[in-house]
């Protein structure tokens, strides 16, 4: 079982790989960089399981991998021992929907390697999210198998409702051999930072920019990465993981009956390595607080291992109602739509909680995420500092507390008068900014999607770049307009053409693309005549399909184009780097 992960997609292959021990086969998990891939032409059978990131890019833990399997010197029936299957986990909301997984089983395919099925193309805009499409998928796999490997289907499989071994066993120490320093891996190194040896970058400031009395609370935040060597460009990005709020931690303790400051090492069951984030020995208060991801919206996954433990007539049955494929809408309608965190499930199942085991705490929650923020300045203005501008996520559902962002909401926590590191590390972005001088870019960039536009800004005025122009758009002037008066400054000095969208200081709602297509002039001019590049960033809902048709519609007014060839023009531009896009959902 191999898996180019987020979050999902390692659910996912774990979940394929409990159903195959069930069926009492012998299962290898791995991350496909952490896997020789020079022992593919041995296996017998392979899942691929794998999202897509950025602009139809594979996952940072899938790149080397990705690379050594589109060789060119690889020979053609290299894999043709191989039976193989590749799930696909996307968001149709974006382009390139599940592009990594339709690539890859393209590639297998001119290797050589059998594909028991069409690949499977999971989305998580379906009503019922990516188990909609994953259940009839696996559906459909395990019969390939069995009729494969006839004497598979003559076994009696494992019972669904026993649970399977643990994957780490916990080993408490007792007090004299309990004393530990902080288990978080930090470092100082110059070089090789990376998420598992972040940088400790001290919390320099921590600033609301919207009014106060604007609903959303929006930070620009400063670290100091003096000493860390860390280097960046436009378009990067910083990436960090956040904590759970003390509150819960006590709370989670207090349901479990556990002793936050009891200390333990752990063993893995099958002689593996241990996350190399939990330094051995731990505390359970930093499993809690730093690793386990207690308060997200849980997956069927989760509930299908509650279940096993359960001795509650009543608990048991929900529970199982809950992981079956037909109680999917169920679940969606008491956890998703509520936004129900796993906290809160195991308060709501109080007799199964109390029979929860602490060996099976790193199988029931997952590790926190890391999460990435668009880095809003350049070094070249501001010499060892990182900034990013975070939007605070809050928002009500029916549930009685206001759901909370878990990154944004830790991030607006911190205290810089209280002496606060946060380890981070930054990895290159989807954008990229041309070299030459004389090229001019165009951003749109609403609301945060302004900040990676910000250190672009930065860098390019530095370096004498002044053909930019900018399209900025937020519901008020006066209460969400970010970095008003460095975009002043710069338009005076002649480095920036500015446009505003202030979509509520009006009757009538004006946005970012509105104002594309009001300068389409302009637009096109650039574009056609002096080999202009168009961005932008910011949420995927609306605004990037509005923009794209403001442009086209500029195309064809401006360039008599018919609208093929405005979309074909469109295309060329993103096959050749000069339209690009960074959104979020």
């Amino acid at each position: 079982m191999l898996s180019g992960t987020t979050g999902t997609a390692q659910d996912t292959a774990q979940r394929i790989a409990r159903q195959a021990v069930r069926r009492r086969l012998r299962v290898h998990l791995s991350t496909l960089d952490d896997y020789n891939v020079a022992n593919l032409i041995s296996e017998s059978l392979v899942v691929f399981v794998c999202s897509t990131t950025g602009q139809g890019d594979p996952p940072d833990n899938m790149k080397s991998f990705w690379r050594f399997l589109f060789r060119k010197s690889l020979p053609a029936g290299s894999l043709r021992r191989l039976d193989c299957a590749v799930l696909g986990l996307g968001d149709s909301s974006y382009p390139k929907f599940n592009f990594v997984a339709k690539k890859l089983h393209k590639r297998l395919a001119q290797l050589g390697a059998t594909l028991l099925l069409p690949v499977g193309l999971a989305d998580d805009q379906h009503d019922l999210g990516p188990d909609a499409v994953i259940d009839v998928w696996l559906s459909s796999f395990w019969g390939k198998v069995f009729a494969l490997y006839p004497r598979l289907a003559e076994m009696i499989p494992l019972r669904e409702d026993d649970p399977l071994p643990p994957t780490y066993t916990f080993n408490f120490l007792d007090d004299l051999n309990a004393k530990t320093d902080d288990c978080l891996i930090i470092s100082t190194q110059a070089s090789g930072l990376s998420q598992s040896h972040p940088f400790a970058a001290k919390l320099l400031s921590n600033e609301r920019v919207t009014h106060p009395k604007h609903f959303q609370d929006v930070r620009h935040i400063e670290f100091d990465i003096t000493g860390s060597d860390i280097d960046f460009t436009a378009g990067d990005v910083v990436v960090m993981r956040s904590c759970n709020a003390a509150e819960d931690v006590e709370e989670f303790c207090q349901l479990l009956q556990l002793d936050p400051e009891a200390t333990f090492s752990l063993t893995a069951t099958d002689g593996s390595a241990v996350p190399a984030r939990l330094q051995q020995p731990c505390t359970l208060r930093y499993l809690v607080e730093s690793y386990l991801d207690i308060a997200a919206v849980p997956r069927r996954s989760f509930f299908e291992l509650l279940a096993t433990f359960s001795n509650d007539e009543l608990e048991r049955e929900k529970l199982a109602e809950f992981s079956s494929a037909e109680g999917q809408e169920e679940l969606h309608s008491y956890c998703n739509r509520p936004r129900r965190t796993a906290l809160e499930v195991l308060a709501d199942f109080p007799h199964t909680t109390a029979q929860l085991k602490v060996d099976y705490l790193l199988d029931l929650f997952p590790a926190i995420q890391p999460r990435s923020f668009s880095i809003a300045s350049s070094l070249r203005a501001h010499p060892h500092r990182l900034q990013i501008l975070v939007a605070v996520v809050k928002y009500k559902t029916k549930m009685y507390k206001p759901r909370r962002g878990h990154c944004s909401t830790w991030l607006a926590s911190l205290d810089p008068a209280k002496d606060v590191y946060v380890p981070l590390w930054v990895k290159k972005g989807t954008l990229g900014f041309p070299a030459d001088k004389t090229t001019p870019v165009i951003m749109v960039g609403p609301g945060t999607g302004v900040a990676p536009f910000r250190s672009a800004l930065q860098e390019r005025t530095a370096e004498g770049k002044n053909a930019n122009v900018l399209f900025f758009g937020c519901r008020s002037e006066s209460k969400d307009f970010y970095f008003r008066s460095e975009w002043k400054e710069m338009s005076k000095a002649g480095q920036l053409t500015l446009f505003t969208a202030f979509s509520r200081d009006q009757e009538e709602k004006v946005y970012v693309q509105q104002r594309v297509r009001e300068n389409a002039a302009l637009v096109w001019d650039l574009i056609a005549n002096k080999g202009a590049y168009f961005y932008i960033a910011g949420n995927a809902k609306d605004m990037p399909n509005g923009v794209r048709d403001a442009l086209k519609a500029g195309f064809q007014q401006q360039g008599g184009l018919s609208d093929e060839d405005a979309e074909k023009m469109l295309a060329a531009m993103e096959k050749s780097g000069r339209f690009q896009s960074e959104t979020w959902s």
